[in-house]
């Protein structure tokens, strides 16, 4: 997977490619380690065709690490059909802003 980043006004998108998975975990962590606190993160899923459920707990440690527990400091944006289930089963919805 590749993961880019952007940063904008305290507001970091992380645009995620391909699969979403454990191999992941060390260079999704850099995009939010020594951030300053409050700082908001989008999530773009439009490109990714699978995850797995360490991407579920990736996402919980950058919602409690990197955005200091706010569910409003956390966007998960584009996700397609087959991401959104899992996201769905997880009920992540309720601790995650998704569109």
């Amino acid at each position: 997977m590749s993961i880019t980043t952007h940063e904008e006004s305290g507001v970091v998108t992380i645009t995620l490619d391909d699969k979403f998975v454990f191999s992941d975990h060390r260079a999704f962590r850099s995009t939010y380690h020594n951030r300053p606190a409050g700082t908001r993160y989008i999530l773009d899923f439009r490109r990714v065709s699978y995850m797995d459920s360490s991407a579920l707990g990736m996402l919980l440690l950058l919602k409690e690490e990197g955005a200091g527990g706010d569910k409003n400091n956390v966007q998960l944006i584009h996700c397609n059909e087959q991401v959104r289930k899992i996201l769905d089963v997880a009920n992540f919805s309720q601790l995650f802003t998704m569109t």
